[in-house]
């Protein structure tokens, strides 16, 4: 299996290659030269499998440069019940007729990046330690990002960890969980700007090809691909635990800011996972809503992006966009290369609303979308709550408002859980009145002592911070 750049860079390179590299040297993302199918066969040998099992057999067919028994051993270490809290790692939870809720903030941070970044830090010790090299992890993060590439990394060998986040503009909780690390090779960077100035620092970082090279960059940003295939795997999983034969079709409602879970979901079902329709939910920042409504792709400046109850979507810039504009275009390279370089640099935006293509969104791909808002988020907690006896944070409520609205009788809707409710205490108090449960290992954790820098949005003093700590 050899990746290409959504750009068309000549080179084409193996997994472990792009593991460790992150964007592409012409500002491209990668994807795998073609998607893998998976047969109704196969289907219903999975059907059964332990997580990590299931992990194994959907990552080996993008791996191919290492070896079956280390692939095996990294997914067995990263998906346990001691990590993830239950035997099935990922928990389908009934809700009401037809919707389920997939529990996926069961890891360490309590958020489901957990589910890929775990292992995404197993595979970089792996490689390092395979290749006797370090690497510097440049990051940036809306919430829930940077806890879980922390956390994932934390006393890993031959990795260091910046990341960039926005000066408060995260949940308390959230900021908590990351600044009170302690550990010598985590460093935080609060940047005086929106989530989208941290995003432009860590795409402008990369892309300068020499400083990259020379201090080892890498990323855990869903930029990179080994994040994505990751998430890949729990889209299978839900889909088994949803239906009993490998002829059904489910759908899946995923709340989403920067386009990487949800495009997860794209490549499932370009493998052949029978999905019906992904749901994409957004909040205020409806940028994605607003290309699945109309076509155009309109990013908004800092000063006109909201800030919201569910902050790990206030978003408008998607950087996984690219992937599936790639997809959509046919794989049009150099299409892709001048709407993301050029037309987007120049005008802000992408219009393809009159692009045939355009309707293949919804017809070939299966997307539609909708948003939700601070009151109807607060309400769906409050439903949910009383009807069900089911809490949920912000972000899954957003999921949940859009999910309802596109029921589709004889369709399994499965959405998928963002984060446990603590890490938006403000919002459910507001909501029901009373504080979410905390687990028991995060008492206090506001009150620990803190380790982070605050700098302006410059991504020369993001620079100059890196080169001073690469020592």
């Amino acid at each position: 299996m050899l990746y290409l750049s959504t750009r068309g860079h000549p080179d084409r390179k193996h997994f472990c290659e792009i593991l460790l590299e992150g964007l592409a040297p012409d500002g491209g993302l990668y994807l795998p030269e073609r998607y893998p199918r998976v047969d109704p066969a196969t289907l219903a040998r999975w059907r059964g499998l332990p997580y990590h099992e299931l992990a194994f057999e959907i990552l080996s067919l993008y791996i191919d440069d290492i070896p079956a028994a280390d692939r095996r051993a990294v997914c067995a270490k990263t998906y346990t019940p001691e990590v993830f809290g239950t035997r099935e790692i990922v928990p389908l939870k009934k809700l009401e007729d037809g919707l389920y809720l997939e529990a996926l903030s069961n890891g360490p941070t309590l958020a489901f990046k957990d589910m890929a970044m775990q292992l995404l830090g197993n595979l970089f010790e792996y490689e390092l330690g395979r290749r006797g090299e370090q690497l510097n992890i440049l990051g940036a993060t809306s919430g829930d990002t940077g806890s879980a590439a922390e956390y994932a990394m934390r006393g890993k060998k031959g990795v260091r960890v910046f990341m960039t986040s926005p000066h408060g503009r995260m949940s308390p909780f959230q900021q908590a969980q990351m600044f009170s690390l302690q550990d010598a090779n985590i460093h935080n960077l609060a940047l005086e700007g929106v989530f989208d100035d941290c995003q432009d620092i860590v795409k402008a970082v990369s892309n300068d090809l020499e400083f990259k090279r020379k201090y080892r960059i890498g990323t855990v940003n869903s930029i990179n691909w080994a994040r994505l295939v990751a998430q890949v795997v729990y889209y299978f999983a839900g889909y088994f635990q949803a239906t009993k034969h490998d002829s059904q079709k489910v759908s899946f409602a995923v709340p989403s800011g920067n386009f990487g879970n949800i495009c997860a979901g794209h490549v499932a079902r370009m493998m052949g996972l029978p999905v019906e329709r992904l749901v994409l939910a957004t909040n205020e920042n409806d940028v994605l809503d607003e290309f699945f409504r109309t076509g155009v792709y309109r990013v908004r400046a800092g000063a006109d992006t909201h800030e919201t109850s569910s902050p790990s979507m206030d978003i408008s810039k998607a950087s996984n966009f690219e992937r599936f504009v790639f997809d959509l275009l046919g794989r049009d390279a150099a299409r892709t290369k001048t709407l993301f370089g050029d037309e987007l640099a120049r005008n802000g935006r992408i219009d393809l609303s009159r692009d045939p293509a355009f309707k293949q969104a919804r017809e070939r791909f299966g997307f539609i979308s909708g948003k939700s808002t601070h009151s109807d988020r607060l309400a769906t907690i409050r439903s949910t709550w009383e009807r069900l006896g089911v809490m949920v944070d912000t972000h899954t409520a957003d999921g949940l408002k859009v999910a309802r609205e596109n029921l589709e009788a004889g369709v399994p809707m499965i959405v998928l859980e963002t984060a446990l409710p603590v890490k938006f205490a403000a919002a459910i108090v507001e909501a029901l009145g009373r504080e979410p449960e905390r687990p028991a290992r995060f008492e206090g954790l506001e009150r620990l002592p803190r380790r982070v820098t605050v700098l302006p949005p410059d991504v020369g003093q993001v620079k100059s911070y890196i080169a001073a700590h690469c020592g």
